[in-house]
C-alpha cells in the first residue's frame, strides 16, 4: 500500500501556525513512508474564501520546504461529485430533506436547554411521507439533507496517536446536515460530508489531523461505511497551547505564518520548532533537525496525547542557531527585504561587499533577522543621536582634544584597516598622555551614539569605508566642546 495523506486548509484566513503544524506532521509521515503527500483547498465556503488567502497558504507551504506531490485541488472544481453521492444517498434511503425552520430548530433547541439536555436534533422528518414533503414545498420551505445517525450504533477506530476510541450514534446530536438546498435541487455540501467524499476519491489512506477533529471522526466514518469505501486510518495530533495551557490564539501573538516571516523566523528553524510541538526524536538531546532528517525518524509513537505548548524562547533560540550557522551572503539575502523595508538604501559604498562585511560583524548577535534592522542603523544613517550615557562620556576631560587627534590621524588615511586604526589610536595615546581606555570609550560613543555594540574596530572600518567616520568625530567634538 502506498500511503497517501492530505492537507485540507481552508482559504477563509492565512495559513495558521496549527495548520502549518499539522502540515508537517503529514509531511513528515508521508515521506517517512515513501508515500504522498496531497494538497486541497477547501474552498466551499464562498463567503469567506478569497484569493489572497489561498496564495498565502500556498506561499506560506513552499516557504516552509512543505512541497505536495498532487495538487492543489480545489472543491469548488468537485461540486458536481458531491451532488452526485449525495443523490446516491436519497436514492438508497440513507438521507433525506428535512424542511424544519430556523425558527422550530431554535425552539427545540430551547426546550432541551429548559430541561438541562444537550442539545441536538429529534430526527422529525426522517420519515416523512411524500405528501407532507409537497405541504412543505408548497409553504415554501427550503430544505437541507440530512444523513440518517443510528443512535444505538457503536463506532469504533485504533487512533494512531491515541489508542481505541469509543463514540455511540446518539453523542453526535441527531441525523447529520451534510448539504444545503439550492434553487435547483441539491446545493453546496457541508464539510463533513465533502471531506469523506475527497478523502475517498483521492484514496487518501491516513488522515492526520488535530484533535479538535475527533467528534468528526466518528460522523466521517459511518459516511465512509455508507459509501461503501475503505476507512481511513486516523491520527489525531495534540493541539498547540499558551503557556497558560489554552488553545493557542491571536491573543498570544501567534497568528499566520506570514506573520512569523515579518517577526524574523527562518523558515528552517519554524519548520524544525512545529516538528517538537507534539513529537519527540528518539534521542531526546537532538534538537536541531532539518524536515528530511525529522521524516528519517517520525512515527505516532512519538507524538504525545497532551497538547503542545509554544514556547518562544525555545523558537527564538533555534532562530539563533540557523542564523548563526548559516554563511555570510544566505544572511544577507534574508536581511536584505527587511533593511529595505526600513528604508535603508544601498548605495555609494552600502554595495554587496560592504553588506556582507556588515553582516559578518552583526550575525553572531542575531536572534531574529527583525534585529538587524536596529543593529545596524548607525550604519544606514548620515547622523547619529548620541544616548546619555555616550553624552557624558563625550563631555569627559580630555576627550575633545583625543578625538581632535585621532581625526588628524585620518587626513593621512585613503583606506582604513585595523593596523592603521591602531597606529591612530597609539599614536594620539603617546602625544597626549591618554589612557588607551579613554579613546576607546570615546570612539564607540562618537561613531556609533552608544557606549555598547558590536566590535568597535570593524564598525569604525567600515563607518570609514563609506565615510561616516569623520562627520560623526567633528559632531562628537563640538558636543564636547
Amino acid at each position: 500500500m502506498t500511503v497517501r495523506v492530505r492537507i485540507a486548509p481552508s482559504p477563509t484566513g492565512n495559513l495558521h501556525i496549527g495548520t502549518a503544524r499539522t502540515a508537517v506532521f503529514n509531511w513528515l509521515f508521508a515521506r517517512h513512508h515513501g508515500g504522498k503527500f496531497i494538497l486541497r483547498v477547501e474552498d466551499t465556503d464562498q463567503e469567506r474564501s478569497r484569493p489572497e488567502y489561498t496564495e498565502n497558504i500556498l506561499s506560506g507551504l513552499r516557504w516552509l520546504g512543505l512541497n505536495w506531490d498532487e495538487g492543489p485541488f480545489f472543491q469548488t472544481e468537485r461540486l458536481h461529485l458531491y451532488k452526485d453521492a449525495v443523490q446516491k444517498l436519497l436514492d438508497q434511503g440513507l438521507a433525506y430533506r428535512c424542511y424544519t425552520t430556523a425558527e422550530e430548530l431554535d425552539a427545540l433547541r430551547e426546550s432541551q436547554k429548559a430541561r438541562g439536555e444537550a442539545p441536538r436534533y429529534d430526527n422529525r422528518h426522517r420519515d416523512l411521507t411524500p405528501e407532507q414533503e409537497a405541504t412543505f414545498q408548497a409553504e415554501g420551505r427550503s430544505f437541507v439533507i440530512r444523513f440518517k445517525i443510528d443512535d444505538h450504533r457503536e463506532i469504533v477506530w485504533n487512533d494512531l496517536v491515541r489508542g481505541n476510541m469509543v463514540w455511540r450514534g446518539s453523542d453526535l446530536g441527531g441525523d447529520m446536515v451534510i448539504a444545503r438546498a439550492a434553487s435547483t435541487g441539491i446545493g453546496q455540501p457541508l464539510y463533513n460530508f465533502a471531506v469523506v467524499l475527497d478523502d475517498v476519491d483521492m484514496q487518501i489512506t491516513h488522515v492526520i489531523r488535530g484533535e479538535d477533529h475527533i467528534a468528526n471522526t466518528a460522523k466521517q466514518i459511518l459516511l465512509y461505511e455508507a459509501l461503501e469505501a475503505d476507512v481511513p486510518e486516523f491520527a489525531h495530533t495534540p493541539l498547540i497551547l499558551n503557556q497558560e495551557g489554552r488553545k493557542l490564539s491571536k491573543r498570544d501573538g501567534v497568528t499566520s505564518i506570514s506573520d512569523f516571516q515579518k517577526m524574523g523566523f527562518t523558515a528552517p528553524a519554524l519548520a524544525n520548532y512545529m516538528t517538537l510541538l507534539g513529537w519527540s526524536p528518539p534521542d531526546s538531546t537532538q534538537e536541531i533537525f532539518t524536515l528530511e532528517e525529522a521524516a528519517q525518524q517520525f512515527s505516532f509513537e512519538r507524538v504525545n496525547k497532551a497538547g503542545a505548548k509554544f514556547d518562544w524562547a525555545k523558537l527564538d533560540w533555534l532562530n539563533s542557531q540557523y542564523i548563526h550557522h548559516l554563511p555570510v551572503d544566505k544572511v544577507t539575502d534574508l536581511l536584505i527585504p527587511f533593511w529595505s523595508e526600513a528604508g535603508y538604501k544601498f548605495v555609494g559604498g552600502r554595495e554587496r561587499p560592504w553588506l556582507e562585511k556588515l553582516v559578518t560583524l552583526i550575525a553572531p548577535s542575531l536572534t531574529r533577522l527583525t534585529d538587524a534592522v536596529a543593529m545596524s542603523q548607525l550604519f544606514f544613517t548620515d547622523g547619529v543621536e548620541f544616548s546619555d550615557e555616550a553624552t557624558t562620556q563625550l563631555q569627559k576631560d580630555g576627550v575633545g582634544a583625543a578625538l581632535q587627534g585621532v581625526l588628524t590621524g585620518l587626513e593621512s588615511q585613503t583606506q582604513l584597516e585595523v593596523a592603521d586604526a591602531q597606529g591612530i589610536i597609539k599614536q594620539v595615546v603617546k602625544e597626549q598622555g591618554v589612557k588607551k581606555g579613554l579613546i576607546m570609550r570615546s570612539l564607540r560613543a562618537a561613531l556609533t551614539g552608544e557606549m555598547h555594540g558590536p566590535d568597535l574596530m570593524q564598525s569604525w572600518l567600515l563607518l570609514h569605508e563609506i565615510g561616516l567616520d569623520r562627520p560623526r568625530l567633528a559632531k562628537a567634538i563640538d558636543l564636547g566642546s
